[in-house]
């Protein structure tokens, strides 16, 4: 999993505990496949390793706002999609001058440096001044101290971030890319990779998905979007 990413996938630094929505979709996963909490064993892996990790067996399952991509099949398999993320937009609670990226011209823009998200926004026909941090807690502390006026990532980044600030920020909730996140595993575990899915499926239809969401990235006040079909292959 990720650790550093408010009701998304965080690791507390002091009791160790893990949250957020991707943290409950594994639990439901493991719980559907017969484990309870207690049996799953928690690894963080940085994003640059993923496929490494995964290929080499040194995780069975990788939940962790990954997205399904072509590239990534190559190396990997992919059970869902479970969430359907895109690129967004977080402003102060106030701001009503930005409703979307169009409105970003003349503005200046934070998010992590050499990230997707950085690619996309420097991109000319946005026309913003882009400001880069090693981390999106920076830039969302620079959005809170007025010294940006929009911080982009994936909206599950944001929307996280926006709970954690609650009252003072909110996610436009108007994506401008599509990010199906999927959960990595071993390309040949075709098993597995069908029984995930089904644990999808299961949560989705019990009702289990909207109450994780509630639980967690909801506390954004953005509303839950559709959980998207899994795809098999």
């Amino acid at each position: 999993m990720k650790s550093d990413h408010p009701f998304m996938g965080f690791e507390d630094p002091v009791t160790g505990q893990r949250s957020g929505f991707d943290v409950e979709i594994a639990k439901m996963i493991a719980a559907y496949l017969g484990y309870g909490p207690d049996a799953i064993e928690w690894k963080t892996v940085a994003p640059q390793v993923r496929e490494i990790s995964i290929s080499k067996g040194d995780v069975d399952l990788f939940v962790g706002a990954y997205t399904i991509n072509d590239e990534r099949k190559k190396q990997v398999s992919f059970a869902g999609p479970y969430y359907l993320g895109g690129q967004d937009l977080l402003v102060d609670k106030e701001n009503r001058s930005i409703r979307g990226p169009r409105d970003l011209r003349g503005k200046k823009v934070c998010t992590v440096t050499g990230s997707t998200p950085f690619q996309r926004i420097s991109r000319p026909e946005f026309g913003t001044t882009v400001v880069s941090h090693d981390s999106y807690a920076h830039c969302v502390q620079d959005l809170v101290m007025n010294v940006v006026d929009a911080v982009t990532a994936d909206d599950t980044i944001l929307k996280g971030y926006a709970a954690q600030n609650q009252g003072r920020l909110r996610v436009l909730g108007r994506p401008f890319s599509a990010e199906p996140y999927g959960v990595g595993l071993a390309r040949q575990d075709a098993i597995l990779r069908d029984a995930v899915n089904d644990a999808l499926e299961h949560h989705v239809s019990n009702g289990n998905w909207l109450r994780a969401y509630r639980a967690t990235l909801g506390r954004s006040g953005a509303p839950a979007p559709a959980p998207p079909p899994v795809r098999r292959y």
